[in-house]
C-alpha cells in the first residue's frame, strides 16, 4: 500500500477567479485589475495596501471557497486513486484569517462535502494544521510515500520528511524543476507519477 498526502488550496482547488471576484464584490479593486490571484495581490501590494490583500485572504478561503472548484481531475485522483494508494488531505490553514472571523476549517470541510468528498471527511483522511511544522509533522506521523503540494518553497524546506517522494503541483508553469521533487502540470501528470513506485 502507498500513502499519498495532497494538500489542499491551490493543489485541490482552483481560486483562479475567487479572488478577483470577491475583492470586485468588496470595493477592493477595480473590475478592469487583472484577474488571477498573483494580479490582484499585486495590484493592492502596488498601492501599499498590503492589509486589503490580507482581508482579501480570509474573505477568499472562507465564504468565498463557495465560489472556487476542483482542479479538472482532482476529484477523480482523490476519489479512485491508484491501485493499492490510500489518500489523505493534509493542509497548513489556520482556523481563523488574520483579519476577519469566518471559521476556515468550516469553509473548507463545508467544500469538501459540496464536492462529493465526504468519504474522506468520514474516513478521518482530513486534516487541516494551524502551523506549516505541523503540516509537516502529519506528514511524517501518517507515514506518507508521496506528498503532493503547491509550494515549491515547501516541498524544498529542510524540515520535510526525507524518505517522502515529493511531486509539485505547477498547472501554470510557473516554478523550475528542482532535485527534490517532480513537477506535474496536471493532475493526469500527476496520476502516471504516482503510480510509478
Amino acid at each position: 500500500m502507498i500513502r499519498i498526502g495532497v494538500d489542499f488550496d491551490n493543489t485541490i482547488v482552483c481560486y483562479d477567479t475567487v479572488f478577483h471576484r470577491t475583492a470586485v464584490e468588496h470595493g477592493l479593486v477595480p473590475s478592469s485589475c487583472g484577474t488571477s490571484k498573483t494580479e490582484v495581490r499585486d495590484f493592492l501590494r502596488a498601492c501599499g495596501r498590503e492589509d486589503d490583500w490580507t482581508a482579501l485572504q480570509g474573505l477568499a478561503y472562507g465564504d468565498g471557497m463557495m465560489l472556487a472548484h476542483a482542479f479538472d481531475g482532482a476529484l477523480d485522483f482523490l476519489l479512485s486513486p491508484p491501485e493499492g494508494a490510500v489518500v489523505t488531505i493534509i493542509s497548513h490553514r489556520t482556523r481563523r484569517p488574520y483579519r476577519g472571523d469566518a471559521d476556515l476549517h468550516a469553509a473548507a470541510r463545508d467544500w469538501i462535502e459540496r464536492n462529493g468528498l465526504r468519504v474522506l471527511l468520514d474516513g478521518n483522511a482530513v486534516f487541516f494544521e494551524e502551523t506549516r511544522n505541523a503540516k509537516f509533522a502529519r506528514i511524517s506521523a501518517l507515514a506518507c510515500d508521496l506528498f503532493i503540494d503547491d509550494l515549491p518553497e515547501f516541498l524544498s524546506d529542510p524540515a520535510f520528511p526525507s524518505n517522502v517522494r515529493r511531486i509539485l503541483f505547477d498547472p501554470a508553469n510557473l516554478h523550475p524543476e528542482a532535485s527534490v521533487y517532480s513537477r506535474c502540470r496536471s493532475w493526469r501528470q500527476v496520476a502516471e507519477r504516482a503510480s510509478v513506485r
